[in-house]
Formats: structure tokens, C-alpha cells, sequence
């Protein structure tokens, strides 16, 4: 087995069936997110990422059209070896080619240095969503990068 990380992006109907079997593990299953709350509906509407190693996907991370990521999700066993990085790293430059001056998300406030590492700053009062505290966040794109 290679260490080496393969990022792949795509539609819903492409990905969607993978990246929806490592959401329900990790926020469904792991964090107790009701479905209802998981399954917004907006899946079709974004732009996935999943990252692979040989031939498992470990994680996944959505774009949506206004520049919010979401949805980032690494499976228990992968956290720590840069799987999350990768996927941020991938779907920040997919907003930067879509033309995306900048990036928000809305960060588990557990996760708000991993975020800080990848440039983004926190604004805003903490806020639950779905019973988890969360943070926003935003990251100014260059786009000549």
C-alpha cells in the first residue's frame, strides 16, 4: 500500500455515493447528526472532492456555488496523515478556478487550529449546528496563485 493521496472532484451522480457513505460514518453514525440535518439538499448543487489512497476513499469535502465549503468529513482511521489538509487544500483551489474571491466554511470549533493552519480566520460568536459548537470562517483566495 502507498502513502500517496489521490484527490479526485466531481458531481453528486459521480461521487455522491461514496461521499455520502463517509458522511454518514462520520457525522451520522460517529457525531449524531440526525439525516434529516446531514441531507440538506444540496448536494446536486456542489462541486465534491474525495481523497483516496490505492483504492480507498477516506474523505470528502463539497463545494458550494457561493464559495462555502462544507461537508468535510475524514474517515477515524485516516485523521491525522494529512487526508483533511489535502481535501481542504484541493477545494480551496477549485474555488480559486471558479473564481471564488475568497472561502467560507463553518468550522466544529474542535477543529478551528486545523482551519487556522490552512489561513482561515474566525469570525462571529460560536453557534450549534446540529448540537455541535461551530465557528465561521473565512479564507481570502489570490487569485493569481
Amino acid at each position: 500500500m502507498t502513502n500517496e493521496l489521490r484527490i479526485e472532484t466531481g458531481s453528486w451522480d459521480e461521487l455522491g455515493e461514496i461521499a455520502g457513505h463517509i458522511r454518514h460514518r462520520v457525522f451520522v453514525i460517529e457525531q449524531a447528526v440526525p439525516e434529516q440535518e446531514e441531507w440538506d439538499g444540496r448536494d446536486q448543487e456542489c462541486l465534491h472532492v474525495l481523497a483516496w489512497q490505492d483504492q480507498r476513499a477516506l474523505g470528502t469535502a463539497r463545494l458550494l456555488p457561493d464559495g462555502h465549503i462544507g461537508r468535510v468529513a475524514v474517515l477515524a482511521e485516516a485523521r491525522g496523515l494529512g487526508v483533511g489538509a489535502a481535501l481542504m487544500r484541493a477545494t480551496i483551489e477549485a474555488a480559486r478556478q471558479s473564481g471564488h474571491t475568497e472561502v467560507e466554511l463553518a468550522a466544529q470549533t474542535h477543529a478551528l487550529a486545523f482551519y487556522e493552519r490552512l489561513g482561515f480566520s474566525a469570525w462571529g460568536e460560536e453557534f450549534l449546528d446540529a448540537g455541535i459548537p461551530h465557528r465561521n470562517m473565512t479564507l481570502r483566495l489570490n487569485p493569481h496563485c
